[in-house]
């Protein structure tokens, strides 16, 4: 088990930067992969981007250039670091991880992008 919590979602400016966190409630030195997902009003949640244990990162071709996935296992938290947004980042962020029992998902973080 884990919980997983998110943090660091804020209004800003077209064209801003904001860092996400994901805190995990335990070691995540054992956990393979880790995603980020979004959701905007009346939207699919959708993916973003995931990381996986030797911290190999993949994203969504809506984001590639513009975010950067990481993990520090030291601090159990993965990170989302988002640049150049764009008003259609605008949603609810979540952290996601999985085992093979049951997924994990946070409460979710709220990011607006403002024209």
């Amino acid at each position: 088990q884990v919980q997983l919590v998110e943090s660091g979602g804020g209004l800003v400016q077209v064209g801003g930067s904001l860092r996400l966190s994901c805190a995990a409630s335990r070691s995540i030195s054992d956990i393979n992969v880790m995603r980020w997902y979004r959701q905007a009003p009346g939207q699919q949640r959708e993916y973003v981007a995931s990381i996986t244990s030797d911290s190999t990162p993949t994203y969504a071709d809506s984001v590639k250039g513009r975010f950067t996935v990481s993990r520090d296992n030291a601090e159990n938290t993965m990170y989302l670091q988002m640049n150049s947004l764009k008003p259609e980042d605008t949603a609810v962020y979540y952290c996601y991880t999985w085992n093979f029992r049951n997924e994990f998902w946070g409460q979710g973080t709220q990011v607006t992008v403002s024209s």
